[in-house]
């Protein structure tokens, strides 16, 4: 392929992208991902500030994870920082999917409980993977200031976040369970039986923390 044939497809690609049909876009998005060039990266991230279409955010992830880690991170780690939550969120959740542990400084405390629930919950799937070993204790108390937040889909995602960061999670929720709110302390009981049965489900063991939280206990009894 000539010079001109190069540019030729970057220009067609890039304005795919903007297309106002989403399956276009979509294509647009597999395109640059399968021949990855430097030069798309910077419209990817854009694009995924403001694409609305959940399936097609993916394939824009997907192509910026083709590309090399040095190029994407550091628009992304800008991104994390926009005043737009979208952005925000989808570049943590592109941050997640590269894994370079170079970004691990971007996810601060802010946005580990960003007023936004999807922000919150994308910055959340990046910490644990891309914390320190060294850092995760501290990780999972910065994650309990969250227990009893939001609706069933947020709490779900915090507790796979705790557990994806092992046992060092549990004089954490230890101290959870014996918080004023019983939202809490539910959340943290479930948490914790997840964490021993990952079978239980997280029905059954937020049933489990309410049955347990209004007899009064704490879910300690018997450790």
């Amino acid at each position: 392929m000539t010079m001109v044939q190069q540019d030729t497809e970057t220009t067609r690609a890039l304005q795919g992208l903007e297309d106002g049909r989403s399956s276009v876009r979509l294509r647009a998005a597999l395109a640059v991902g399968t021949t990855p060039d430097p030069r798309f990266v910077d419209k990817l991230i854009e694009r995924c500030a403001i694409e609305p279409e959940f399936y097609v955010r993916e394939m824009l992830t997907w192509a910026l994870t083709r590309h090399s880690s040095s190029v994407t991170v550091p628009g992304l780690v800008h991104e994390v920082r926009s005043e737009r939550a979208q952005a925000r969120s989808q570049a943590l959740h592109t941050l997640s999917k590269i894994g370079d542990r170079q970004a691990w400084p971007a996810i601060t405390r802010a946005l580990l409980s960003d007023a936004d629930d999807e922000v919150a919950r994308s910055a959340w799937r990046a910490a644990v993977v891309l914390v320190p070993e060294e850092e995760e204790p501290e990780l999972a108390g910065v994650l309990a200031t969250q227990l009893g937040r939001g609706e069933r889909e947020t709490r779900l995602s915090l507790s796979r976040a705790l557990i994806a960061l092992g046992e060092v999670i549990l004089p954490t929720l230890r101290a959870a369970m014996t918080d004023p709110d019983p939202r809490v302390r539910q959340h943290a009981i479930a948490t914790e039986r997840l964490l021993r049965d990952p079978d239980a489900g997280f029905e059954f063991a937020i049933e489990e923390a309410k049955r347990v939280v209004a007899l009064g206990g704490t879910g300690k009894e018997g450790q």
